[in-house]
């Protein structure tokens, strides 16, 4: 592939800002992120922070409730507004890959969550922050005040679990971030249908830095990253990018068939001299605990390759039932 010259786009005093939300169903809180979203621009625009053709994309991942409807409203009114929907419900990283690959003209763009949690201003640092050079600007959050107790310490396991298992992620970096146009083309290179974009984007190596932020309340709506989510998503970070729980599994083979040996030395040991001792309980656990060792690196091994069988097939990714812009 030819190399693409990114020089002039990349440091321009006034880059155009692309804002990438994914939506389901946000019905609730959408009509004041969108507000919030729009006043941000004005004020960017008008301090030269960002040029005046700056735009967020409403990406609706196949929402239940009203939320295209809000998103078509809110783009017939306002140029700064567009909308993409797509044809059923597919996850929140396949629904901000989707707007990532349909955004076009932009010299940065930022992810950020609809429920608008992530600070907004903070976006001016990361852009301050492209300007001195980085590709990539992570947003961290510097504190959990606003998480309970057990939201905090599973969200300290799953971090520290991803950094056992091998996976570089930024800890307390969800997916709001800066990337230019070169980090983003490279991230859109990943073709895998199996995405864990946390853990992708470190992937692409380009320069990169974080900029701190306090998470703020969610104003309206539910949150969409139950305890059932999270841990369906550290699976999915964990077997996407890590084949550490296979070698865990070639680990505990090989530590078992080892006690294994020296229980079958002690046992001709005993039978020799005399001193073997009937019972049945010490086999019955024996049975139990290799059955159940057995069955769960079975469990591991499928996910792997059910993950394969998936990426075999080279499935699209989505389908885009309906763009503001189409419509115009």
């Amino acid at each position: 592939m030819k190399p693409v010259n990114y020089t002039r786009s990349r440091r321009c005093a006034l880059p155009c800002l692309a804002v990438v939300m994914p939506c389901f169903n946000e019905e609730a809180v959408l009509p004041r992120t969108l507000a919030s979203v729009t006043e941000f621009f004005s004020d960017c625009v008008r301090d030269g922070v960002i040029a005046p053709d700056s735009f967020v994309l409403c990406v609706d991942d196949g929402s239940r409730d009203d939320t295209w409807g809000l998103i078509e409203k809110a783009s017939r009114t306002d140029p700064q507004v567009r909308g993409m929907k797509l044809s059923r419900n597919m996850g929140h990283q396949t629904a901000l890959v989707a707007g990532l690959s349909t955004v076009t003209n932009f010299d940065v763009v930022v992810s950020i969550d609809a429920d608008l949690q992530d600070d907004l201003f903070a976006i001016r640092d990361m852009i301050a922050a492209w300007q001195n050079g980085y590709d990539i600007v992570y947003g961290v959050r510097s504190e959990r005040k606003t998480d309970t107790l057990f939201k905090r310490e599973t969200a300290q396991m799953f971090y520290r679990l991803m950094l056992f298992m091998g996976v570089n992620l930024i800890p307390n970096h969800a997916d709001f971030r800066l990337m230019d146009r070169r980090a983003c083309d490279a991230l859109l290179e990943y073709e895998e249908r199996n995405l864990f974009l946390r853990g992708l984007v470190p992937l692409i190596g380009f320069p990169s830095t974080s900029v701190y932020y306090s998470r703020l309340e969610r104003t309206a709506g539910e949150s969409k990253y139950p305890l059932s989510r999270m841990v369906s998503l550290a699976v999915e970070g964990v077997t996407s990018l890590s084949v550490t729980p296979l070698r865990i599994i070639a680990f505990t083979g090989i530590l078992i068939s080892s006690i294994a040996i020296l229980a079958i030395c002690y046992a001709l040991v005993g039978k020799e001299t005399g001193h073997t001792v009937p019972g049945w309980t010490s086999v019955t656990i024996a049975i139990f605990f290799m059955g159940g060792v057995q069955m769960l690196s079975l469990g591991i091994i499928g996910e792997y390759i059910g993950k394969i069988y998936l990426e075999t097939k080279r499935r699209p990714r989505y389908h885009i039932e309906n763009a503001t812009w189409e419509n115009q």
